[in-house]
């Protein structure tokens, strides 16, 4: 039995992370609260990066635009922000990010009660703090999570998974605009990762998985941002048949990305915000593991395969390989990624 938040919050504001999968992973926390406070609201300040995600998080009753892009302090335009925002009626404000800025608009706008992990100089921006005990609270999915109860209740866990609605109507918008075809199986590749090259499957790993998917029987899509057309045309260059493959990288929107990764029926991700929006349409996918690790954001999905590698120096969680030889990626073969992918499949299909 879940815990009783004291504070009886009615109308409660989410500062939201900028990272995807940080968001997808958020959204446990708003089950939470709209758990402990059925009658409540829960709003959602966002930045540019994840905005287009919160109107897809059940229970959210709206979504506010943070135009703020990363580093950028504008002080003014926050402020102006905050006071748009004094007038709502927020007892709380639950604020993700762990920086000084993202606690100014909080406390600008006059919120009571503002709650979130000690961060950089957040003394009084923040009136609630919690200070992370890293053992205690390993998970990042449980450190959204516990900031939904009292400090006493700080090492919960849960096994509550994230999320997101999907839009029939979109798909098949998607589907006449961009030619796609769905009389095969249909495997999603998402081979980009904003951290850096260390999260980053091999492209030429990509392209032997792509190769043996089409000689397989599927339909192969490669799905990304517009930063992740670089590698798909990697990746197609060095194909057998790389006329057969779908590249979509660039051409949709991120709500776009959760209709076409809940159509299709896996997903082979590296360990990105992709990844996580897999999880949350229940899609099966098999993540791939390289600088990071599942020990800290582990897929939250029942239909999972996790691909890593035990070599002694991962995880470093360093943007690009310090040892320059990304071993940690390059020993996971596209043999066992394409294992992985029909063993995961044919379980789903049970």
């Amino acid at each position: 039995m879940s815990p009783q938040n004291s504070a009886g919050t009615e109308k409660t504001l989410i500062v939201a992370p900028s990272w995807l999968g940080d968001m997808v992973m958020s959204q446990v926390l708003v089950q939470e609260l709209v758990e402990q406070s059925p009658q409540g609201e829960v709003h959602v300040l966002a930045p540019p990066a994840t905005f287009a995600i919160a109107a897809r998080m059940p229970g959210v009753v709206s979504a506010i635009s943070s135009p703020f892009v990363h580093g950028a302090l504008n002080l003014l335009a926050r402020f102006t922000l905050a006071k748009q925002l004094s007038s709502q009626g927020f007892q709380q404000a639950i604020v993700l990010p762990n920086s000084f800025k993202s606690a100014l608009i909080p406390w600008r706008a006059g919120i009571k009660k503002r709650t979130g992990w000690k961060g950089e100089h957040r003394y009084g921006l923040i009136n609630d703090l919690r200070v992370l005990d890293k053992a205690a609270v390993p998970l990042m999915v449980n450190r959204f999570y516990v900031l939904a109860f009292p400090f006493t209740e700080i090492s919960l866990q849960t096994d509550k998974q994230p999320r997101l609605t999907t839009d029939a109507e979109n798909f098949d918008l998607l589907r006449n605009k961009l030619s796609l075809s769905v009389d095969k199986p249909i495997v999603a590749l998402c081979p980009g990762a904003e951290y850096g090259p260390s999260k980053q499957w091999p492209a030429g790993h990509f392209s032997t998985l792509a190769d043996a998917c089409l000689d397989a029987g599927f339909t192969v899509w490669i799905l990304g941002s517009k930063g992740d057309s670089a590698i798909s045309r990697d990746i197609i260059d060095a194909m057998d048949a790389p006329a057969r493959v779908v590249d979509l990288c660039g051409k949709t929107s991120l709500v776009d990305a959760v209709d076409l990764i809940h159509a299709a029926d896996i997903v082979v991700s590296n360990d990105s915000g992709l990844m996580h929006v897999a999880c949350a349409v229940d899609t099966p996918v098999v993540c791939i593991y390289g600088s990071t690790t599942p020990n800290f954001t582990p897929p939250l999905g029942k239909k999972v395969r996790i691909l890593q590698t035990s070599i002694s120096c991962r995880p470093c969680f360093e943007r690009v390989c310090p040892l320059g030889h990304l071993k940690c990626l390059q020993g996971l073969s596209p043999k066992i990624a394409m294992n992985a992918l029909c063993g995961l499949l044919a379980e789903a299909n049970r």
